[in-house]
């Protein structure tokens, strides 16, 4: 089956919306980058599936980001995505971290931060406290508070044909007032019936007539999603100018070269003394604007 793809459906009679979204190697990608424990590695799965789902919902071009920081053994985990399903993310941790740690074992006392922002427009940004035992229980208080819409989510991670996968599903009432909670209830209880082989394995159009074939279903066009970081060698080359000259220089000194390393995908960018001294000189040669 195609993975890697996001879903979005619309119950035609019953004034909900629903996202679906299922990745293997989109998910691997982050997991690549370090080596992560058990524990954190399902946490940044539902960050994942969470950051696709939500930025399904944005109604415009741009990225959101989810960002769950705390005091405890994870100190950051963060995902970022933009309208067109282009993701990257990491984790930063301590210690052991027992395969069976929750969010609040993780965590300890934290926060989830929401940033949205836009390509056009004011950037918004939310914190969320912990309340909840699971990200998506936080997720949903978000939603009933910040947005007054009743929404549920279910996030699945796992292996399936030995591959990690990651995959979640997303209900939400339609903000058009005509939905009843009678009928999200319903929608509520079919859904949870979903099997994560149905999840991982299943394409969307089979998998939504399993849980709702008593529903009309309107299935839209999907969208891929990739891992995408974005850092380069030109960037890195950017940053070190920005360091004073003299830091740049004790660096070399002790380490023989400078290198820049990116946490999202595991590159690093390293540049000797020549590479160094080429672009200082290239930015004091840039001609300045008037």
């Amino acid at each position: 089956m195609e993975n890697n793809v996001l879903n979005r459906y619309l119950f035609e009679d019953l004034s909900v919306r629903g996202e679906l979204v299922q990745l293997d190697k989109a998910y691997q990608a982050i997991l690549d980058s370090k080596q992560y424990p058990a524990a954190v590695q399902t946490l940044l799965g539902e960050l994942l599936v969470a950051t696709s789902l939500l930025t399904a919902t944005l109604k415009f071009e741009g990225s959101i980001t989810l960002q769950l920081q705390g005091d405890g053994p994870v100190s950051l985990a963060v995902i970022n995505g933009d309208n067109n399903q282009k993701m990257r993310g990491v984790a930063r941790f301590e210690g052991e971290i027992a395969e069976t740690a929750t969010l609040h074992d993780m965590l300890g006392k934290g926060h989830l931060v929401i940033t949205i922002s836009p390509d056009k427009g004011e950037r918004y940004q939310g914190v969320v406290g912990l309340e909840g035992n699971t990200l998506a229980e936080v997720l949903e208080a978000y939603f009933e508070r910040s947005e007054q819409l009743k929404t549920r989510l279910w996030f699945r991670i796992g292996e399936h044909e030995s591959k990690p996968h990651a995959a979640g599903m997303l209900l939400q009432v339609v903000p058009d007032g005509t939905g009843s909670a009678d009928d999200f209830e319903h929608l509520e209880q079919l859904t949870d019936t979903v099997k994560n082989e149905e999840l991982f394995g299943l394409p969307a159009n089979e998998l939504l007539y399993r849980l709702y074939n008593q529903e009309t279903v309107k299935l839209f066009e999907p969208q891929e999603v990739e891992f995408f970081c974005g850092c380069s060698r030109e960037r890195s080359g950017a940053a070190i100018i920005t360091v004073a000259r003299e830091e740049i220089n004790d660096i070399l000194s002790t380490e023989g070269s400078v290198g820049l390393h990116c946490d999202y995908c595991g590159t690093t960018y390293d540049f000797d003394a020549a590479q160094v001294e080429e672009l200082f000189a290239h930015a004091e040669n840039k001609p300045t604007l008037h």
